[in-house]
């Protein structure tokens, strides 16, 4: 079975008359944007085929001339009259010596008039010795550059069969014995290019009108040859018998991009000449001549092209006449306007894959014309605007050299343009930045940038290219800075254009990456606290973008002062505020952001590693001060047992000596474990479910010293800013969508690293430098063991300044953290959780527990290893900007395959909308005439592991169950498994909720785990591997708790509501507050305070009226209004409930009742606005599951005693289930989990043994 992809046809299955629905119209999508659909990389980078590298020039010409004027050779018998014109000079007009001096002459001036500086050397009638003395002088002169040999044998014998051409002996006669091509061929001369006249099969024209040198004629005077050969054309079409199928057939279209390069862009002669080579092959041919050319180019002599020439030559001969003899004005040609409207027509009306334009070249030419410039840079701009491989074949034709001219044009009706243009061209290649340094170029997007009256788009682009500009150019930096950028970047920062706020980002954090002048620039300007505003800013990218951005601030290798080290702070902890946002590619920024940190004080963060390490040994055999506080968990008795999980090997082989042997096992088994709640700490970090490193063989290493000297030798607090950071990379290292994790582990496993090794007991100083405290700074000369490895370590510099040392009275860690969890239930409740981070982020203990903080190091920790870690870190990046580039390299002007009426997608999306609305009709019906029964059993299979929760796709027919970790997907028609898959949180937590996203369109699954962890799944049960497509820790601070000794022993879990219509996502479940989430904007929106010590069991909500139902574990049913402040939100509260709340819903269609049922079985309705139940309901006792049909009025209630009862409101049984069909009368397992189809009236069921069943109505319904 295939979900919303096996779509043929928008009609498929719609029998019946459909009525119009536009509900699933108006619905958002979540989760569909592109940094969900995509990777987070750059685009590939095309081969750059239009700079050329080799660029050649013709610096010396030979023009040997062959006449011998007035004799005609022996081999050709000429007509009377034939072509005589040679460098249209008639030989015959004067004397013979002075006519090939004249012509001679001649053929110079007209080779100067395409390349004025080569070198010319003339042999006119020369012998064999002259002319071999002269090739060699000119290839010696050379060198590595091109020589141009130009030879008319016209008085000479014509070349032998093997190709030989033929030369004077010294009494001026031909020399049969020394054929000039029979000398031998330096090796230098074998890489040539060759123009020849016609065919060695064929004769040259001798028709009087035409020159004798009718092939040079063409070369180096084309205009003057063509518009005599129009003239002698005696009818409008040159060749007869020219149809319309046989245009379309014509070649002529140079594809060899390289060969093009080489005959056309390589050398100013050599194209010249090739260009003309076009004119004479058309000519020629009209003589039953065909031009050769070495390498060999398609013909072009019917080209569609030559048509438009013919006609604008007309056209302009056509008004001679009248100029000549009435003095009327000359009427310019429409060429180049029609050219441009046939590249226009090229542009509206070419299908998707087509041919490149034939009128590019001509496009590029009128770009310095100012009569077509603006619309033509128009057209190039719509052109480049098709993608990548338009922006490459126009550089390949040549726009460069003209859009850079462009530049130093001040007409302000260009910017848009050129800003567009070379957005486009600066997304493909981006080497670009250094032609437009060189040539001043970034002075123009500046001023546009600075300019407020422009649009935000065009600022948006500009900035952008000043991004590719500054990007890893130490030159574009400078000049960049200079231009005053940073002040102009930062007064964009508010701009409402959500893509300019992130480039601004982006450019900002660029300009001063490694460039400390632009760093202090910043800093003078207060650039990184202008930038803390878009930390919280709607849009995931722009957030990444300004993390981005202090990433790099706090990533310079300057020295360091006392001011710049408080500066890295501040932005630090702001930073560290971001540990729960809700945008994997925000904490991935954030990851890489603080590595640069971590660079830049390296030395603190081993020895912050360095304590969690001696700390773990103490935690591992806690001290005899080591006791719990009045009121707290006992440890070791009361906190909940956390399962061991696999180990995971790390740094294989290192080699981390002790005093007196190495250690044959390296640093494995390292895992977070949990901790129960303790004293406060100092600053604002509380020790709330706290989780510390754990290394298992910790025990093999050598005591460097005791806690209180390490904590001496630190010199800084336990609650200093490096301790905060290494627990903020410990929690993103436990992150749930694994890009985040694994950039975390690498900056975690590279500290550890060097961390260990530099603690080789060889390296340590003496014991009394043990005692000195190391200040803030990451270059102090204080000594501490961290200075045997000077080579890990930046240039010294002195720096004073350290944070704060901990109070006396504060307790040590040592002293806080308690013994190994126990898996029995706690005998008292924790305290209230407390924020830190600004409110923001939890405290730095709560990470969670289970994921593998150290894997695998490399082989060796030799001190050539040294070097290979020293960049460790600094490698890390998240492709964030490239990606971000992808937007300007693809098309922005076409219409999107969702707004496009006659797109496969779009087509899709109505089937599937039609199939909705036919869905929710029939179902309707259903419902409607009331159902008396539901027990006819329409699926059971067995589950390959135990159902926790069930989830129904609103419109196909397919059933997720989720057990501890995995998701299984059934066909409940079918009755066949569709997929399974692991759903990727640790093996100590469970799947508690589940809910499909985007049910209407294409869907996504959301499962929700009771750590507090959120992922999103997409391409499920269609045969295709599952991916996640985000995944954030939807609540940070769980505190779990039970359903008390006589019901069960799980703990509440994480509960979750969504609303589809507003895109909210309400989350609660062992917390004391309901978090909602913006999957939006991808952060988190509002805080609810429960108002209660228990945890909320259930949620339900209606966007319509903004209230939100919670039940409560204290049998609590509480109603609140999210419109409200934190503080007036709670209006309503009931209490009749005398044991943990199963369910509490809010019907949302009928007269927004609330529907809510205990454990113990008694199900109360309430009206919200009155402050009791207005009915209540005795059902089963010991229920473990309800559901609540949202269509229908029935309710189903599931019990651990191994039966279901279904009933309708008024508090009837309709259905008691308590055997399978078919299993001879087995009796069915304890309920597990129940729920119903949103629309039909079906209900699946998961119990302990393994089974899921599905029941309906009677058949006869269905």
């Amino acid at each position: 079975m295939k979900m919303d992809v096996d779509l043929h046809s928008p009609a498929v299955g719609l029998a019946e008359e459909e009525e119009p629905d536009l509900s699933d119209w108006k619905l958002p999508l979540a989760f569909m944007k592109k940094r969900h659909s995509e990777k987070i990389e750059g685009s590939k980078a095309l081969a750059q085929s239009w700079r050329m590298k080799d660029r050649m020039k013709t610096v010396s010409v030979a023009l040997v001339l062959c006449l011998n004027v007035g004799v005609d050779p022996p081999d050709v018998v000429k007509t009377s009259p034939c072509a005589r014109l040679e460098c249209w000079i008639d030989p015959l007009s004067m004397s013979p010596q002075k006519a090939l001096e004249t012509i001679g002459a001649n053929l110079q001036k007209q080779y100067e008039n395409w390349q004025p500086r080569a070198r010319y050397k003339q042999s006119l009638d020369p012998t064999v010795d002259e002319v071999k003395k002269l090739c060699t002088s000119l290839r010696r002169n050379a060198k590595e550059e091109r020589v141009l040999f130009h030879y008319n044998g016209h008085g000479v014998p014509r070349p032998t069969v093997n190709g030989e051409i033929w030369v004077f002996n010294k009494v001026a006669a031909i020399n049969p014995n020394h054929p000039l091509a029979q000398l031998p061929l330096p090796p230098s001369m074998k890489n040539c290019i060759q123009l020849a006249a016609c065919e060695a099969s064929e004769l040259l024209p001798m028709n009087p009108d035409l020159p004798a040198d009718l092939f040079t004629s063409c070369l180096t005077t084309p205009i003057k040859i063509a518009l005599r050969w129009f003239c002698m054309q005696k009818s409008a079409k040159l060749v007869p018998g020219v149809t319309l199928d046989l245009i379309e057939k014509i070649p002529g279209r140079l594809n060899d991009r390289h060969l093009f390069q080489k005959l056309f862009r390589q050398d100013l002669l050599v194209a010249s000449l090739f260009r003309n080579f076009l004119l004479a092959e058309r000519i020629m041919r009209s003589y039953n001549c065909t031009p050769v050319s070495s390498p060999r180019l398609p013909p072009t002599y019917m080209h569609a092209m030559w048509q438009a020439w013919d006609l604008a030559v007309d056209i302009c001969l056509s008004q001679l006449p009248t100029i000549m003899e009435e003095g009327t004005a000359f009427r310019h040609s429409p060429f180049f306007a029609e050219q441009l409207t046939a590249f226009q027509v090229w542009l509206t009306m070419g299908v998707e894959n087509r041919s490149p334009p034939e009128q590019l070249p001509i496009v590029l030419q009128v770009l310095l014309s100012q009569v077509h410039r603006l619309r033509a840079l128009d057209l190039l701009g719509r052109f480049l605007d098709l993608g990548p491989w338009a922006v490459s074949l126009a550089l390949s034709v040549g726009i460069f050299p003209y859009v850079l001219k462009l530049l130093q044009s001040s007409a302000r009706e260009l910017r848009p343009l050129l800003v567009f243009i070379w957005a486009k061209i600066l997304a493909v290649d981006s080497s670009c930045q250094a032609d437009l340094v060189k040539d001043n170029g970034h002075k123009y997007f500046l001023s546009v940038l600075a300019d407020s009256y422009m649009p935000a788009e065009h600022r948006t682009m500009a900035v952008f290219i000043l991004a590719i500009i500054v990007n890893s150019y130490t030159t574009g930096q400078e000049a960049c800075l200079q231009g005053n950028l940073i002040a102009n970047c930062l007064e964009q920062l508010s701009d409402p254009h959500p893509l300019l706020r992130q480039w601004v980002a982006i450019c900002l954090g660029r300009i001063w990456q490694n460039f400390d002048s632009a760093r202090w620039c910043g800093v003078r300007d207060s650039a990184h606290e202008k930038l803390y505003i878009l930390l919280s800013d709607p849009i995931p990218e722009v957030r990444c973008a300004a993390v981005f951005a202090l990433g790099t601030f706090v990533g310079n290798s300057g020295e360091r002062t006392d001011h710049s080290t408080t500066i890295d702070h501040n932005v630090a902890m702001m930073l560290a505020q971001l540990i729960n946002d809700g945008s994997p590619v925000v904490r991935k920024e954030l990851v890489v952001a603080l590595s640069h940190l971590v660079v830049q004080y390296e030395s603190n963060f081993c020895t912050v590693a360095l304590q969690f390490i001696e700390e773990e040994k103490n935690y591992s055999a806690p001290s005899p001060a080591n006791t719990a506080e009045p009121g707290s968990l006992t440890p070791g008795r009361d906190s909940p047992a956390v399962p061991r999980l696999r180990s995971v090997n790390s740094y294989t082989n290192i080699r981390a000596a002790t005093t007196a042997r190495n250690l044959n096992k390296s640093l494995q088994n390292l895992n977070v474990n949990e901790e129960g709640r303790g004293g406060p700490l100092p600053g604002n970090l509380s020790t709330s479910s706290s989780y510390i490193l754990s290394f298992e063989t910790i025990d093999k290493m050598r005591r460097v010293s005791s806690y209180s000297s390490l904590n001496s030798l630190i010199g800084v607090s336990f609650n200093s800013v490096y301790t905060q950071i290494w627990r903020v990379l410990l929690h993103l290292a436990a992150d749930p969508f694994p890009e985040v994790s694994d950039l975390a582990m690498k900056v975690l496993n590279s500290i550890a690293y060097k961390a260990t090794v530099n603690a080789r007991p060889q390296r340590i100083l003496d014991s009394g430098s043990l005692t000195q405290s190391a200040p803030a700074s990451p270059t102090s000369k204080g000594t501490h063991i961290h200075q045997a490895r000077a080579d890990w370590l930046p240039p010294p510099c002195s720096c004073s300044g350290s944070p704060p040392m901990p109070s006396p009275t504060s307790s040590s860690l040592t002293n806080e953290v308690p013994k190994p969890p126990t898996r029995e239930p706690p005998t008292a409740a924790r305290p209230p959780y407390t924020p830190t981070l600004g409110g923001q982020a939890p405290h730095s203990h709560q990470f969670p527990r289970t994921r593998k903080m150290f894997d695998k190091g490399p082989e060796q920790a030799d001190d050539g290893d040294d070097a290979g870690h020293k960049h460790y870190i600094t490698a890390l990046q998240t492709g964030l900007c490239d990606w971000s580039a992808k937007y300007f390299a693809q098309p922005v002007m076409k219409v999107p395959e969702e707004l496009d009426l006659e797109s496969q997608v779009r087509m899709e999306r109505q089937w599937r909308f039609l199939r909705n609305a036919r869905v929710r009709r029939r179902s309707h019906r259903i419902t409607q005439r009331g159902i008396s029964r539901l027990d006819d059993q329409i699926f059971i299979n067995r589950n390959p592991g135990v159902p926790s929760v069930v989830k129904f796709h609103p419109y196909n027919a397919c059933i997720a169950v989720a057990d501890k970790d995995s998701i299984c997907f059934w066909d409940w028609e079918k009755g066949e498994r569709l997929d399974y898959f692991y759903n990727g949180n640790p093996r100590y937590t469970r799947i508690t909720a589940m809910e499909y996203l985007n049910g209407h369109d294409c869907s996504l699954l959301l499962t929700a785990t009771d750590d507090g962890a959120l992922r999103i799944w997409k391409n499920f049960a269609d045969q295709r591997n599952p991916e996640m497509v985000t995944a954030w820790q939807g609540l940070s601070d769980m505190l779990p708790t039970t359903r008390g000794q006589t019901s069960s022993t799980h703990s509440a879990g994480m509960v979750v509501d969504w609303e589809q219509d507003t895109g909210l996502l309400m989350t609660s479940g062992d917390v004391r507050v309901i978090r909602i989430w913006d999957t939006e904007r991808e952060m988190k929106v509002q805080d609810i305070p429960t108002g209660a010590d228990s945890c909320v069991t259930s949620l339900s909500c209606d966007s319509q009226r903004s209230l939100i139902v919670a039940g409560l574990g204290d049998g609590s049913v509480r109603v609140y209004d999210r419109r409200m402040g934190p503080n007036e939100c709670r209006i309503m509260t009931y209490r009749e409930h005398g044991a943990w709340v199963v369910k509490a819903h809010l019907q949302k269609q009928t007269d927004g009742h609330i529907i809510s049922v205990s454990v113990n079985g008694d199900v109360r309705f309430f009206e919200p606005r009155s402050p009791d139940s207005v009915n209540v309901l005795q059902t089963v006792k010991g229920l473990t599951a309800l559901d609540i049909h949202p269509q229908a009025n029935l309710f189903a209630c599931g019990s651990m005693n191994q039966f279901i009862a279904v009933y309708n409101s008024n508090g009837d049984v309709i259905s008691n289930i308590k055997y399978y069909d078919g299993f001879m009368g087995q009796r069915i397992g304890a309920i597990s989990c129940l729920a119903f189809h949103p629309h039909w009236p079906h209900l699946a069921v998961g119990s302990n043994d393994y089974y899921m069943s599905i029941y309906s109505a009677e058949k006869r319904l269905r």
